[in-house]
């Protein structure tokens, strides 16, 4: 039986071997057949898959939602309307979170603005308003 170690895999996909190990775990690649001397035999293809995960993960999609989208390019019943929706999605979580960062800028300029970075902690408005426990 030819394939890749678990060690060629993860170079070439360019990953650690727990990451393999991890998703192998989820269900995200299946584990692969065994030489008869009891290695892992990966497919060549898996590569592919493990690049196709990482670069889902660098979009900010979750391992769940990964497994989704994997499941979508598995099957006959998905097409590209499906992947695009499922896109769009994430899309508008990522713009949410946009701005709440924003939102969380702007409060933290505007406390570090207003310090006068010296003096007594007590009197200090960042720390007050981090106190206060409100928005």
């Amino acid at each position: 039986m030819k394939g890749l170690t678990i060690s060629e895999l993860a170079k070439n996909a360019g990953v650690n071997i727990e990451t393999i190990r991890y998703y192998e775990r989820l269900g995200l690649i299946s584990k692969p057949p065994r030489t008869e001397s009891g290695y892992r035999a990966f497919p060549p293809e898996v590569t592919q898959r493990i690049k196709f995960i990482k670069r889902s993960q660098d979009l900010g999609f979750t391992l769940s939602e990964i497994h989704k989208l994997l499941s979508m390019t598995e099957s006959e019943s998905f097409d590209c309307r499906e992947v695009r929706q499922f896109a769009s999605q994430k899309l508008m979580e990522i713009e949410l979170k946009i701005r709440d960062l924003q939102n969380i800028k702007s409060i933290l300029q505007d406390l570090s603005s207003r310090c006068p970075g010296q003096g007594a902690i007590q009197s200090c408005p960042i720390v007050e308003r981090l106190s206060e426990g409100g928005d």
